[in-house]
């Protein structure tokens, strides 16, 4: 029996880069530079925590855990929550809002500054079917992956990005400007920062990257638990450092753009016309290639994840390839909403869902720590799913009545957005406690 390749976590984690880094990983990092101005680097040190520091921590759980998926570890907590959580971060990263973005950034970035006017009304149905025809070809094989996007898609990617970001050094734009309000002091910048990396969705998405990175190793012929658990951490180590310099770059560029193209509404058009500034004429067909590919594998990706938890769910009585017909058909018509509906409503949900995915990584990390109850996982996440829900709700701007002042003045950061994390800890120590006076078995 051959014996498995030693480098094999190269491609794999070249494919987690690509698959990770998408439409949002482009367009947040520059709106931030350009709101940060002279605390950019405060406000990319948090964007860093939770877009590349959380995702990579998310896969090494997801890894060390040993189990299929995102249900199987939610299931911990109980079996119904792992089913409703999972369901609802595949639809939120899925059809509902991440790949829909990934083509209507393409359109966006990508296609839209080249057509005449009168031609974006028609144009955009048109690019969003190919666009969607040809994501859905691609990811009807999964087993193909690794070699589509590890070993093609991904370098003519980070060629493009590599061109861009040389060009951004040699001719910088201008000098960054006074921080807008939510940055005004290193705390907020970092703080605002970390808020922001919540957008790229990475993190929760690393909870379903995580199986298929799991998938691609075992192929490569690894078996042992520990051994994959180790393969899917060196992939996880070639990803991180390919995020954290993009997001530093990119978020530079945005913070120099300020005197140059004024500021934007969002991170779309500080790249065009950044890309228009450095490059000249040629600058546009650049960066229209980089935000079609990386939109491109991250949609690959996402609908291949999202097709194999419903083919799993549903037993297997609908084939894989009409799973990913059906979610590349839902994904195109909401679409054709808009970039910018898509975003307004992605914000309460991931609110709600980021509390939740950061408790979940690290009680799959302590798992072993504590005995494996369940009632600590429950109490843990109980508190933190409580703040979570006003998290959403607040961000969907439903009234809360005199409880905002409340919270306000007796939760520790939550005027911040970060609230749960107390709650989180109550929960843990109540769970710590309720473990050392009741006896219960070890979950796997």
């Amino acid at each position: 029996m051959e014996s498995p390749s030693k480098t094999r976590f190269i491609p794999i984690g070249l494919m987690l880069f690509a698959l990770f880094f998408g439409a949002g990983n482009l367009i947040f990092p520059a709106s931030m530079g350009q709101a940060s101005g002279t605390e950019v680097w405060w406000a990319v040190l948090g964007f860093c925590i939770t877009g590349v520091g959380l995702p990579l921590l998310t896969l090494v759980a997801v890894g060390y855990s040993g189990l299929p998926g995102l249900q199987e570890i939610g299931s911990r907590v109980h079996p119904w929550f792992g089913a409703f959580y999972a369901n609802v971060c595949i639809l939120a990263i899925g059809p509902c809002f991440a790949v829909p973005r990934t083509g209507t950034v393409s359109w966006e970035i990508g296609i839209a500054p080249f057509l005449d006017p009168s031609q974006l009304e028609v144009g955009m149905p048109v690019f969003l079917a190919v666009f969607f025809v040809v994501a859905g070809w691609l990811s009807a094989s999964p087993s193909k992956l690794v070699d589509r996007v590890g070993k093609i898609l991904t370098p003519l990617l980070v060629l493009s990005l590599a061109i861009f970001i040389v060009q951004s050094c040699l001719a910088p734009m201008g000098e960054p400007q006074a921080p807008a309000a939510p940055y005004a002091t290193p705390f907020m910048a970092t703080v605002q920062g970390f808020l922001d990396g919540y957008n790229t969705l990475d993190a929760i998405a690393a909870l379903i990257f995580g199986s298929l990175a799991i998938g691609a190793v075992r192929e490569s012929g690894f078996t042992k638990q520990s051994d994959i658990a180790r393969e899917v951490f060196k992939a996880a180590m070639v990803a991180g450092p390919l995020l954290a310099i993009i997001y530093i770059f990119i978020a530079k560029v945005g913070a120099e753009s300020v005197t140059a193209i004024g500021v934007q509404d969002t991170g779309a058009p500080i790249l065009a016309l950044s890309a228009q500034l450095l490059f000249g004429s040629g600058g546009a067909v650049l960066l229209s290639v980089m935000v079609i590919l990386a939109c491109m594998t991250t949609a690959i990706g996402l609908i291949s994840c999202t097709s194999a938890h419903f083919f799993n769910l549903a037993k297997g009585r609908l084939p894989y390839k009409v799973w990913v017909v059906i979610f590349s058909v839902i994904s195109y018509l909401i679409g054709l909403f808009g970039l910018k509906t898509i975003i307004v409503s992605t914000i309460p949900v991931l609110m709600f869902l980021y509390p939740l995915c950061v408790a979940l990584v690290i009680l799959s990390l302590l798992h072993n720590k504590i005995g494996g109850r369940r009632c600590v996982w429950a109490w843990t996440i109980g508190f933190t799913f409580v703040m979570a829900t006003y998290n959403g709700l607040q961000t969907a701007k439903i009234a809360m009545g005199g409880l905002e002042a409340i919270l306000a003045n007796w939760v520790p950061l939550h005027t911040y957005g970060l609230g749960w994390i107390p709650f989180a800890l109550v929960g843990f120590i109540i769970g710590l406690i309720h473990k050392s006076l009741t006896k219960g078995p070890a979950q796997p």
